[in-house]
C-alpha cells in the first residue's frame, strides 16, 4: 500500500488490485476526501456513499475509451481522485483549481460538463448512438442518483432509452434522498425494490436452474415466463423498469466491491439496456455525515472531529431570513403556501415546514413541475410562494411564461442563490434570472439590497395581482437598510452626490456604496441609487438622473446581455440622452468557478474595480473590461 493517494499511478494501478487491496484504497479515500473538504469546502456526503462504487466502475471499466457519465456531477470526486488529480484536490473549487463538478476541458476521463440534474440518460443515450453509427465499440454507463430521478428529463430519456433498446448501462445509485430524503411515487416505488431481494434471487435463480434440466428445460422455462411476471408483480407492485424495456438488476450492495462488478458483468454481457440498482448510504464512513447527511451535502470548511462548520457567520443569511419572514406572513393569511423543489432547507423554509407542515409542497427535483403546480394552487385562492435557486429556476422558464405569466396568477418566486454564488461555478451561478424576466410580461420583478428589504417586498408581493420574483443572493448582505420601516413602490437614494450617479441592483448597492467613497477620496461625488423595481422601472428618478447628470453608472451582479443595464440605457437613448451610460455586469461567458471575492475582483465588480471604472468613464478616459484591458 503507497503512503499517500497522490502516490498512486490512477487508474492504470487500480486495474491490477486485488479486491482486499480496493478495500483498504477506500478506506483511504474515505479520509483524504474528509481531511481534504474540510479545508476547502464541497460536496462530502454524496461522494463518501459511493466510494466502492466508483472503485468498482473504474476496476472494470477502461476509461476514457468506455464513458461514465455522472448525473447532477457532485458525487464525482472519487471518480476524480482514481483519474489521477488527487494531488489537485488542495485547490478544489477555488479561481484556478479543479472543479467540484465532472469538466471536459479538466480531463479526457470527464465526458461530459455536470451541473444540474436528470439529464445522464439523455447524454449517455447520445454518446451510445454516436457509438453505434460509427461502428465503434465501447460501454456507455450513466451514474444517476434517485433524487435525479425525480426529475422529468429521467422519465424521457428512460422512456427513449427502453423503446430503442440501445445499449447503455444505467447504474441507479438509490441512497434515499438527493438532499433531503426523496418524496414522491418514484421514492415508494424504489421503497419496495430495496426489499424486494427475494425477487431478485428468484428471477435468476429460477432462470439459471429450470434452464438447466436436461430434455425438458428450455420448453418449461418458456412456459412459465408469464409465472414468473405474475410473481414479480405481487411480490413488488410492478417492476417499471423492465416494463420500459430495461434488463433489472438488484437491488445490490452499494458497498460490496465484488457484488458490484459481479452485475457490471451481467449488465455489460446484455444487449439490451440493463439499469443497475445499487443501495448506498450517504456520507458512509464518517458518523457526522451518517447522522446529518443533509448538513453534510455542500457544506464549507468544517471540524473533522465535532463536523462544526468553522467561521459561523455573525449576520443572518437571506434564505433564513426569507423563510423566517415567511412563517410570520403564513400566520396571519392562510392562503400562503410555500412549494421548493427537494431543497427545505437550502431555501430556509424548514421553520416554515415544522410551523406549517399542511401548506407546504416538495415537488422533488422537478422544477417545471413545481411551477405549474403553483399555477394550479393560485388559479384556486392560493398564494403559493415558490422557493427555488436561481440557477434551477431556469429549467422551468416555459411554465414562469406560459403558466404563470400569460395567465398572470399571483405566484411568488422567491429566486434564492441570485447572481455569482462562488465555488459550485458555472453551472451553480444565477446571473441569468434577471435577462429572462426582464422579457416576461405581466411580471414584477425585484431585487433587495439586504434582509430587511427583502422582507418588505415579500409584504410588497402580496399585495399584487400577478406574478412577482424576488432575486436575492446567497449569504447574508451588507445592512445598509437598517431602519427603514416603509416600503413604496420606485427606486431608493441611499447616498446623495452632485457628480454622477450610480444604480446598484440588489446585492450590488454594498458594492456600489464602497466605490462611492473611494470616489470621493478621489473627488467625485457620487449619487448611489437603490433600483430595488428591476421590473417596472423608475422611470420618474431615471428622468431626473439623467437630466442631471452626465455619467450614469449600472452595476448589477447579473449578465450585462439582457439586464437592467441594457434596459436603462436603451431608455436613456429612446430619451434623447446625451450622456454617457456605463453598465457593469458579468461578460458573455460562463462564469468559472472560485471564491465570489475572487470572481468578482477578477471580472471588475468589487467596489475597487467599480470606482475605477467609474472614474475613467466619468473623466473620459479609455473604458476597460473585465481583465482590465480598454476597449
Amino acid at each position: 500500500m503507497k503512503h499517500k493517494l497522490t502516490d498512486y499511478d490512477f487508474p492504470n494501478e487500480l486495474k491490477n488490485m486485488s479486491l482486499e487491496e480496493m478495500e483498504l484504497l477506500s478506506y483511504e479515500i474515505r479520509d483524504f476526501l474528509i481531511t481534504n473538504i474540510s479545508k476547502t469546502g464541497g460536496h462530502l456526503a454524496s461522494n463518501l456513499g459511493v466510494v466502492e462504487l466508483s472503485l468498482a466502475l473504474h476496476s472494470y471499466f477502461d476509461t476514457p475509451k468506455d464513458k461514465i457519465i455522472w448525473d447532477v456531477g457532485h458525487q464525482s470526486y472519487v471518480h476524480k481522485i482514481l483519474t489521477g488529480r488527487a494531488k489537485d484536490f488542495q485547490d478544489l473549487r477555488k479561481l484556478g483549481g479543479i472543479s467540484g463538478f465532472p469538466k471536459r476541458n479538466e480531463s479526457p476521463h470527464d465526458v461530459f460538463d455536470s451541473g444540474h440534474s436528470s439529464n445522464s440518460i439523455s447524454a449517455a443515450m447520445g454518446f451510445a448512438k454516436a457509438r453505434d453509427l460509427k461502428g465503434e465499440d465501447y460501454q456507455v454507463i450513466s451514474v444517476i442518483g434517485d433524487g435525479a430521478l425525480t426529475g422529468g428529463p429521467a422519465f424521457e430519456g428512460l422512456n427513449n432509452l427502453g423503446v430503442s433498446r440501445t445499449k447503455v448501462i444505467v447504474v441507479l445509485n438509490d441512497n434515499g434522498m438527493s438532499i433531503r430524503p426523496n418524496t414522491g411515487a418514484v421514492s415508494s416505488h424504489l421503497n419496495k425494490l430495496r426489499v424486494s431481494k427475494n425477487y431478485n434471487r428468484f428471477k435468476h435463480g429460477f432462470g439459471r436452474e429450470v434452464r438447466d434440466l436436461p430434455v425438458m428445460g428450455k420448453h418449461i422455462y418458456n412456459g412459465v415466463v408469464k409465472m414468473r411476471d405474475i410473481l414479480k408483480y405481487a411480490i413488488v407492485d410492478g417492476i417499471i423498469f423492465e416494463e420500459l424495456g430495461f434488463r433489472y438488476f438488484g437491488p445490490i450492495d452499494g458497498h460490496d466491491i465484488k457484488e458490484i462488478k459481479e452485475y457490471l458483468a451481467m449488465a455489460k454481457a446484455c444487449e439490451d439496456p440493463a439499469l443497475i440498482h445499487v443501495i448506498t448510504q450517504k456520507g458512509k464512513g464518517y458518523r457526522n455525515a451518517e447522522m446529518s447527511p443533509h448538513s453534510f451535502h455542500g457544506i464549507g470548511p468544517f471540524d473533522t472531529i465535532s463536523g462544526n462548520k468553522i467561521g459561523g457567520k455573525s449576520v443572518p443569511d437571506n434564505s433564513r431570513v426569507f423563510g423566517e419572514k415567511l412563517t410570520e406572513m403564513a400566520e396571519h393569511d392562510e392562503r400562503i403556501v410555500a412549494v421548493h423543489a427537494a431543497m427545505i432547507d437550502g431555501t430556509g423554509l424548514e421553520v416554515f415546514g415544522r410551523t406549517h407542515p399542511e401548506r407546504i409542497f416538495d415537488a422533488g427535483i422537478a422544477e417545471a413541475h413545481a411551477v405549474t403546480f403553483a399555477a394550479g394552487l393560485a388559479l384556486n385562492g392560493y398564494r403559493p410562494f415558490v422557493a427555488v435557486y436561481s440557477t434551477f429556476l431556469q429549467r422551468a422558464y416555459d411554465q414562469i411564461l406560459m403558466d404563470v405569466c400569460l395567465q398572470n396568477l399571483p405566484v411568488v418566486f422567491a429566486v434564492d442563490r441570485a447572481g455569482i454564488v462562488g465555488e459550485d461555478g458555472e453551472t451553480h451561478h444565477g446571473n441569468f434570472d434577471m435577462s429572462y424576466f426582464l422579457s416576461m410580461p405581466n411580471l414584477t420583478v425585484l431585487a433587495p439590497a439586504d434582509g430587511n428589504e427583502l422582507k418588505h417586498m415579500m409584504d410588497y408581493a402580496m399585495t399584487l395581482d400577478g406574478p412577482c420574483a424576488i432575486r436575492y443572493p446567497k449569504g447574508s448582505s451588507a445592512n445598509i437598510c437598517a431602519g427603514t420601516t416603509s416600503f413604496f413602490p420606485g427606486s431608493r437614494v441611499i447616498r446623495e452626490g452632485k457628480d454622477l450617479s450610480l444604480w446598484g441592483v440588489g446585492s450590488m448597492a454594498a458594492h456600489c456604496m464602497e466605490a462611492a467613497e473611494i470616489l470621493s477620496s478621489w473627488g467625485i461625488d457620487t449619487k448611489v441609487v437603490d433600483p430595488r423595481f428591476v421590473k417596472p422601472i423608475d422611470e420618474e428618478a431615471l428622468k431626473k438622473d439623467l437630466k442631471r447628470f452626465p455619467v450614469l453608472v449600472t452595476a448589477e451582479d447579473n449578465a450585462v446581455i439582457g439586464g437592467m443595464g441594457e434596459k436603462i440605457a436603451s431608455f436613456a437613448q429612446k430619451n434623447g440622452y446625451e450622456g454617457k451610460v456605463i453598465t457593469l455586469g458579468w461578460p458573455d461567458r460562463f462564469i468559472e468557478h472560485g471564491s465570489k471575492t475572487d470572481l468578482y475582483k477578477k471580472y471588475g465588480l468589487d467596489p475597487g474595480s467599480i470606482a475605477q471604472k467609474v472614474r475613467d468613464g466619468f473623466r473620459g478616459k479609455e473604458n476597460y473590461d473585465f481583465e482590465g484591458k480598454a476597449i
